[in-house]
């Protein structure tokens, strides 16, 4: 059954049409990623199917009474609430029946010699139980997860909305939204702000979403995580692809090359009808070039028949070419991370060797210190202590992630001359490969966007003629096409890459090498993402069953624990090992908070074994309140 139902949409501003005919529909359970260059009409076509904005012609139909959560890519949130008190809005029947339950509670103590003290404590034991089954007694706990999943530190959740920043803004409305379970959950780009902590944590969560789900996202490895059908919106048009988002791209590519295919032998069979009819119309067989003339017309006026060349926009167009370094291209010793005037470092370096052709993903938590540590290596910062060493014959080149490196008073013409000296119709055309035509190339730095400072530093970086990069974020406002063809471009690229990024897409394509920063130091392992993320999946499994044997084959997904815990238990059983575990969580979370606290002190001293010690502790403690929380979702 579907929750929602677009009939011949269409929309037009003034005598410009942006998209058309759009008939999709929406069936409940599904996962729905819509994808497209900017500028197709994706949010535009999201307002119409939420009912903000309407269609020029057509109609959008829905499930009677369907509850709608909308996550657009700037949401507010207003009033004078703290988040969790606007975490609690999402329970407000629940709040209510707490209350009914309070008065009931007051009731019997005011009346216990009362003669209706029997059906008191029999409307209150109904009451209860009805409580208990809508959750009333996990929500508090629910809500904590969801802001820590998040990316929310449990000393924040007293914060004022008023206070927040617009990517806490985000999370926030996003949260409130996961608490309040509509049937259809509409996220417009919902990773922007998140980390890759918490994106995992959102691909789990929405990966068990027993609603419909419709998503726009540049984040292709969320994607495929997530969703299992995608839309694509393109030159007007919608086009469905069945499978997740490394799917549509396999079935887009081989759509495409068939409708060539099809385009091109119909203009061969046009092209020899057309050469006979001109051949002949005036011979001997002047009848049957005639009569397939009123065939090509017919078919030609019918217009069903004629199949269009396959439509494709202007792409961006790179070239990568480095020189040939010395094998060892970089390697520290002893080295910690972070600001002179600050009390600790942010994090100590394992010791680290790169070869010439590597690349390195550099991943952690925001706030972390990676760009610092690429600002430290480049010579911008000193290290608190120990050396790096860059290898023979090395040139460098950099992307920042704020594109410092722009100087926003030129034109785009003027920074391009800047960096190579060459002639100016020349520079035209270089900035033509990177979609600046026309009168673009006079237009000041400072009025680009995001994008499209993006894909100026790119440019900029393609003329250095490096042969190691480091960059910092480069997918960055991005479209889909631009990130695919920046990751074929570094994927032949003979250099080597330093790379920080919340693109794992980019990362599992690239990386031989993952850099990982944690509270404890930075890590390193040797090998792809796709086997970082099982190794680690792997060990906090380890860890889990070790700290707490019951939680053995658990995982977030719970199923497990649902086979383990059926409903056989008695609501009482229930009820007091829910309460059990909601404890054990409570206690396993200040755990984590010591811990931390600990590991700044530890660090601050300069005291490298305890440290080591307590980051060890700090994921085994981690992985212990997985396993906790786990079990609980089994049971709630």
């Amino acid at each position: 059954m579907s929750v929602l139902t677009a009939i011949h949409v269409n929309k037009a501003f003034g005598p410009d049409e942006l998209f058309g005919g759009i008939s999709v529909s929406i069936p409940n359970h599904a996962k729905i990623a819509l994808v497209g260059p900017n500028g197709a009409g994706k949010t535009t076509l999201l307002n119409i199917l939420i009912g903000n904005d309407e269609p020029t012609t057509g109609k959008v139909e829905t499930k009677r009474g369907l509850r709608i959560g909308f996550l657009p890519q700037r949401p507010k949130l207003t009033g004078n609430r703290t988040i969790w008190e606007e975490m609690l809005t999402a329970f407000e029947p629940l709040l209510a029946q707490q209350a009914r339950l309070t008065e009931l509670e007051h009731a019997l103590a005011d009346g216990a010699n009362n003669g209706d003290h029997d059906e008191l404590l029999r409307r209150y034991g109904a009451a209860q139980e009805a409580f208990q089954e809508a959750g009333g007694y996990t929500y508090e706990t629910e809500i904590k997860r969801v802001l820590m999943g998040l990316g929310f530190k449990q000393d924040e959740f007293s914060r004022p909305l008023t206070l927040l920043s617009g990517g806490q803004v985000t999370r926030a409305l996003l949260a409130r939204l996961l608490l309040e379970v509509p049937e259809l959950l509409v996220l417009d780009e919902p990773t922007n702000h998140l980390d890759i902590n918490a994106v995992e944590w959102l691909e789990g969560y929405l990966r068990t979403w027993q609603g419909a789900l419709l998503l726009v996202s540049h984040d292709r490895y969320f994607m495929d995580k997530v969703v299992n059908v995608v839309w694509e919106l393109e030159f007007g048009e919608l086009d469905t692809y069945h499978g997740n988002y490394s799917h549509y791209v396999q079935q887009r590519q081989e759509r495409h090359e068939r409708m060539l295919k099809e385009y091109e032998s119909q203009q061969e069979f046009i092209k020899k009808e057309q050469d006979y009819i001109a051949r002949n119309i005036a011979g001997q067989n002047t009848n049957q070039a005639k009569g397939r003339r009123r065939r090509l017309e017919r078919l030609i006026k019918e217009g069903e028949w004629i199949k269009k060349r396959p439509q494709t926009k202007h792409k961006l167009h790179m070239r990568l070419e480095a020189s040939r370094t010395g094998n060892e291209v970089f390697k520290t010793k002893g080295m910690a991370i972070g600001y002179p005037d600050a009390d600790e470092p942010l994090f100590d370096v394992s010791e680290i060797l790169l070869m010439r052709g590597e690349v390195a993903a550099i991943i952690g938590p925001n706030g972390s210190g990676k760009s610092t540590f690429l600002k430290t290596i480049l010579g911008a910062l000193q290290p608190l202590q120990g050396q790096y060493q860059w290898g023979a014959r090395v040139e460098i080149g950099y992307f920042a992630q704020a594109h410092e490196g722009l100087n926003a008073e030129n034109t785009l013409l003027e920074e391009i001359l800047q960096t190579k000296d060459m002639p100016i119709s020349q520079a035209r055309n270089y900035l033509a490969t990177y979609l600046f035509t026309g009168d673009d190339v006079y237009r000041q730095i400072s009025t680009l966007s995001g994008g499209e400072r993006g894909r100026l530093a790119l440019a900029k970086l393609s003329l250095a003629g490096a042969n190691v990069l480091l960059l910092d974020e480069p997918t960055n406002h991005l479209d889909i096409a631009s990130q695919e063809i920046l990751q074929n471009v570094l994927v032949d690229y003979e250099g080597t890459i330093l790379l920080v990024s919340h693109d794992r897409y980019l990362i599992d394509a690239l990386a031989t090498q993952i850099w990982a920063v944690r509270p404890d130091g930075m890590t390193i392992f040797q090998g792809a993402y796709h086997d970082y993320v099982t190794l680690r999946e792997q060990e906090a499994a380890k860890l889990a069953e070790a700290v707490n044997p019951s939680s053995k084959n658990n995982g977030r997904q719970a199923k497990p624990v649902v086979e383990k815990h059926p409903s056989g238990l008695s609501q009482f059983q229930r009820t007091k090992r829910l309460a059990e575990l909601e404890a054990q969580i409570h206690k396993l979370e200040v755990e984590l908070q010591t811990i931390l606290d600990n590991l700044e002190i530890a660090s601050a001293a300069g005291k490298v074994q305890e440290v080591s010690r307590l980051g060890q502790q700090y994921t085994e403690t981690e992985a212990a309140l997985d396993a906790t929380m786990a079990e609980w979702d089994g049971l709630a």
